[in-house]
């Protein structure tokens, strides 16, 4: 009763509300993330930035770099990512929701920075690399095109439409019914000028943005026609196929995924829900003089993986080219479906060889088994060989969270074969939480007074940049990411570290100072010497000491490990202590911690550690109840205690509110939680207490049951007196519980964890609820079973939490999470912007930028010499070949250029095209007029006086305007290329050479 009155005495003296409203500020984010989401499903690259997103099926996308550097962006609505793609080196991602909202996230600012809702359903999408362009196909087969305006910030819709009515009468086919579109393909090369648009019900047109024509049309129709040259499009026996096929065998041949298989983009692998899959030729072939086709090599190749009627949709293709001598010799088709049903599920490599359509021959078949369902695979390209397609390291995704990684240099051969299981390695986590399983952690913040500790920790710990490899030697392709300015600078010291423990006995330990965790220690428990039963069991318990820089390590056979740090390497002894033995032997350490001493004092679970005294007295808790107390300083066992406190049931942790230290000799202190399992115990002294306690002379005993807390006068307890002064019963089961305070050091509250994931904060010592939230919502997780084994808090309010899935096959395949959450909103040195490390790199973005556009004006410059010789060459042949009309392209072709057009609505304005002006279709050797004329400036070499110079005028058809200065010398001779536009005819364009 006395102990009662003095607490409501103290609490009237407070004014408890003023506590209270700090309290209040929970505001909870998510500081820190690593791992792969359990629910991920797609993935995308960024080639410069070298940076990896994951989308997932509840509105989150995870951006892995390198350097331990990740992100997590969180969509406001919890729906899945159908689509997602970089703005390659702009440092922002698109990402389309499954109900149709096109969301452009801010990578620098981890931030949602525009959305845009779509009317209708958005089947396909794809970007324009290198421009902030972006095509999109709906389920009324509407190509539709989107900008988005960085210095605005927001999307624009361009102008530029085609229906599928518009496209098939521009096609020259008969009109389809309204269907979707399910691919859109950008022509490699072009630009973004041509692309490829495929229909749900198997058509294909290449089409030519520029021209507002379709350059050729594929269907699933010309299968069957056995032995017909189906290479013109406008072919009338493949349009009566396309016409005449029945609505069943559409809905049958419906597409399914497309990719391109070839560097060129003449050749697109489409599979079809029925299981097959067929290479299409969309080389445009334009005719002779003489009016017939110059190639008659075959325009389809088809593929089967099984024999079966009833086979699995083709759902994921992907190419990976194989390049010899610069050359493209064919390469290896990855595909997700085509065997038959009720198969074992794999991912096909066929690899496939060829010169041209007709040479096309399989060369091997492998199957990678997989970890769990199929969810997504990506193939990452090579630094600096976007042009040849060399693939650096194949990501295969699993269910739920797996990423496995095969090293590219497997695809670099034409043929690979032998264990494909061998092959696959794990994607590295930052922090291991499977293999080994993590099975505890703790999160704690060095003392601030203690900076001769800080400096002692950060000498004995050198950061070393490793760059990892994959198995065949391929440097690891995740380098994305800048780490912040502080964690890079000299003068910071270490204030926070994170420590697991795992199933195989090892611990680990990281700076977890900023955002970003640094691999520190490595603690593996083994003595040479001396055989310790039990050395290698689970972690079950975890505490650390700032003040004298301990670390107690116990396990599930009642092992309690201690490690000390060292400064400088020597000999230190080390001490063993068992319940009928003692040994000591003298040992060679080096720096950082060394394992110093060993207890076994009982067969049972360490169920909880705590250093109390300064780290002069380590109190041990087990799971059968009783409690050890051990000397740290001359390592002994000090007593057991047995469990005395009635009344209370299930799992229980103490905490000591306590105003002063109190005698560690005394059997009943806080290390008495009545009947059931010992949860943890945890003792916090003046500083860790509210302003009512300081006003106590008799300090405070709390219990947090799962159903009930308690605050017991330990004055009373140590006098045999088990009544408690005030007790709370709780509507929901706690599973784990924790003291905080604020950095003013006097407020003080305390945190409660439920099973539902809803957490709450109450005041101390009266209980009330301040503020309360959900904590599974806000991280998307559900909550798992003895989730609370690897919960873990500081004292001013940062939790961290692991959220470890499995997923039962043949062996376990796993997918985890682990993050590190911010509970206040001013007082965590997490929140700070400098401290996190930037997703995007500027740097990088400006010098790849600059190093483009260097490489397209020199192309440009290499083209435009070329194809005026090359053209005065073939222009005698009388002929073009289509490599020369890509290249054009993508010499004359520029974002600017192609937005130009994009902004105009199609079909308006007469075409540019000059096939129907005779006068500019072809050179001739009657086009060119010679004249004996001086040159202004002769540029010859007196060693050359014999050589003459000629002017010749010749007129040239070109599709776009261009004008430039280029010098070249040719034949000893200096030639200056000007372009003069005539303002009488936009198509043509007269060549002075002089």
């Amino acid at each position: 009763m006395f102990a009662k009155r003095l607490l409501q005495k103290a609490l009237r003296q407070l004014n408890p509300q003023q506590g209270h409203e700090k309290l209040a500020e929970m505001d909870l984010q998510i500081a820190v993330h690593y791992g792969i989401p359990y629910t991920a499903s797609d993935l995308r690259y960024d080639p410069i930035q070298r940076l990896l997103a994951i989308g997932t099926l509840d509105g989150r996308i995870k951006i892995i770099g390198g350097d331990n550097i990740e992100g997590l962006l969180i969509s406001p609505k919890k729906v899945r990512f159908k689509h997602m793609e970089f703005l390659h080196n702009k440092g922002y991602l698109v990402a389309i929701s499954n109900d149709n909202e096109v969301q452009v996230w801010n990578l620098e600012f981890r931030q949602l920075f525009y959305s845009l809702h779509w009317e209708v359903n958005i089947t396909a999408f794809a970007v324009v690399q290198g421009t902030c362009l972006m095509y999109l196909g709906d389920e009324n087969g509407l190509f539709s095109v989107l900008k988005f305006d960085i210095d605005d910030g927001k999307l624009q819709r361009m102008p530029y439409q085609i229906p599928i009515n518009a496209l098939t009468e521009a096609a020259g086919i008969s009109s389809f019914d309204p269907q979707s579109i399910v691919g859109i393909l950008p022509q490699p090369y072009t630009s973004g000028t041509r692309v490829l648009i495929a229909y749900e019900k198997g058509l294909l047109v290449l089409w030519d943005i520029s021209q507002n024509q379709a350059v050729a049309v594929r269907g699933y129709g010309a299968l069957h026609l056995k032995g017909e040259d189906s290479t013109n499009f406008q072919n009338s026996e493949e349009n009566k196929v396309l016409e005449s096929a029945s609505e069943n065998e559409e809905e049958e041949n419906a597409i399914g995924s497309l990719c391109w298989a070839s560097s060129t983009g003449t050749i697109v692998a489409v599979g079809y829900v029925n299981g097959d899959i067929v290479l299409w030729n969309m080389s445009s072939k334009p005719p002779s003089l003489k009016g017939k086709q110059v190639d008659t090599s075959p325009n389809i190749i088809k593929l089967e993986l099984a024999s079966g009627n009833c086979r699995l949709p083709v759902i994921v293709l992907h190419w990976s080219a194989v390049t010899k001598a610069d050359n493209e010799k064919g390469g290896h088709l990855f595909i997700y479906g085509g065997d038959d049903k009720g198969s074992e599920e794999v991912l096909t490599v066929v690899s496939l060889e060829y010169s041209g359509m007709d040479t096309v021959r399989c060369v091997s078949r492998s199957n990678l088994n997989l970890n769990g369902s199929f969810a997504d695979m990506i193939l990452i390209p090579e630094v600096g060989s976007p042009e040849k397609n060399n693939t650096a390291a194949l990501f295969v995704l699993t269910n739920p969270g797996q990423l496995n990684v095969y090293d590219g240099h497997l695809f670099s051969m034409q043929k690979f074969e032998g264990n494909t299981d061998a092959l696959a390695e794990k994607f590295p986590d930052a922090v291991p939480t499977i293999d080994p399983r993590m099975t505890v952690t703790k999160l704690c913040s060095l003392a601030v007074e203690r900076d001769s500790s800080k400096g002692l920790l950060k000498k004995t710990y050198a950061r070393k940049a490793v760059t990892p490899t994959l198995s065949w030697g391929t440097k690891w392709p995740l380098t994305g990411g800048v780490p912040s300015e502080m964690s890079l600078s000299e003068d910071y010291g270490i204030e926070r570290l994170y420590i697991a423990g795992y199933q195989d006995g090892s611990v680990r330990i990281w700076d977890a100072t900023f955002p970003v965790l640094a691999p520190m220690f490595l603690l593996e428990g083994k003595v040479p010497g001396i055989e310790i039963d039990s050395i290698n069991a689970s972690v079950s318990s975890l505490a650390f000491c700032s003040m004298t820089m301990t670390l107690a390590v116990g396990n599930e056979c009642g092992l309690v490990r201690i490690y000390k740090l060292h400064e400088k390497t020597g000999d230190s002894s080390f001490h063993f202590v068992g319940e009928s033995k003692e040994e000591v032997q003298i040992m060679r350490h080096g720096k950082g911690f060394h394992f110093t001493a060993a207890f076994l004092v009982s067969n049972s679970h360490v169920q909880s550690l705590q250093y109390t005294n300064s780290g002069e007295k380590l109190a041990v808790g087990f799971e059968n109840g009783q409690v050890a107390m051990l000397d740290m300083n001359k390592l002994l066992v000090m007593f057991y205690v047995s469990n005395t406190i009635a009344g209370a049931s299930g799992k229980k942790s103490s905490h000591n509110l306590s105003d002063k230290n109190t005698d560690p000799n005394e059997p009943s202190k806080s290390n008495n939680c009545g009947e059931g399992t010992m949860q943890g115990i945890e003792e916090h002294h003046k500083s860790d207490v509210t302003h009512s306690s300081d006003l106590l002379s008799d300090p405070l005993l709390l219990i947090c049951c799962e159903n009930v807390l308690r605050i017991y006068s330990l004055k009373s307890l140590l006098q045999g007196n088990g009544k408690n002064i005030r007790k709370v019963k709780l509507a929901k089961r706690c599973c784990w519980s924790t003291l905080f305070k604020k950095i003013d050091e006097i407020t003080c509250g305390l945190l409660l964890v439920y099973d539902t994931g809803a957490i709450e904060i109450r005041s101390l010592p009266d209980l009330e609820v301040i503020a309360e939230q959900s904590l599974m919502s806000l991280l998307r997780w559900s909550f798992k079973t003895n989730m609370d084994k690897t919960m873990s808090s500081t004292d001013n309010g940062q939790i961290a939490l692991v959220n470890i899935s499995l997923f039962r096959t043949l062996c376990f395949v796993n997918g985890s999470e682990l993050a590190i959450i911010s509970l206040l909103a001013c007082e965590n040195d997490f929140r700070i912007p400098d401290s996190l490390p930037c997703l995007h790199d500027k740097v990088l973005a400006a010098a790849a930028e600059a190093a483009i556009n260097a490489s397209i004006n020199q192309k440009k410059k290499q083209d435009t010499a070329s194809g005026i010789l090359g053209g005065i060459m073939k222009g005698f042949k009388g002929s073009r070949t289509e490599n020369s009309i890509a290249e054009n392209i993508l010499g004359n072709s520029s974002a600017e250029q192609l937005e130009e057009i994009l902004s105009k609505v199609p079909f308006l304005e007469p075409s540019t095209t000059s096939s129907g002006d005779p006068e500019v279709d072809e050179l001739s050797i009657d086009d060119i007029e010679i004249d004996d004329v001086e040159p202004s400036q002769p540029t010859y070499t007196p060693s050359e006086p014999n050589k003459k110079n000629k002017i010749g005028r010749m007129l040239f058809n070109f599709d776009s305007v261009m004008t430039g200065l280029v010098v070249t010398k040719f034949l000893g001779l200096a030639w200056a290329q000007s372009f003069v536009l005539d303002a009488q005819d936009q198509r043509s364009t007269r060549l002075v050479l002089s």
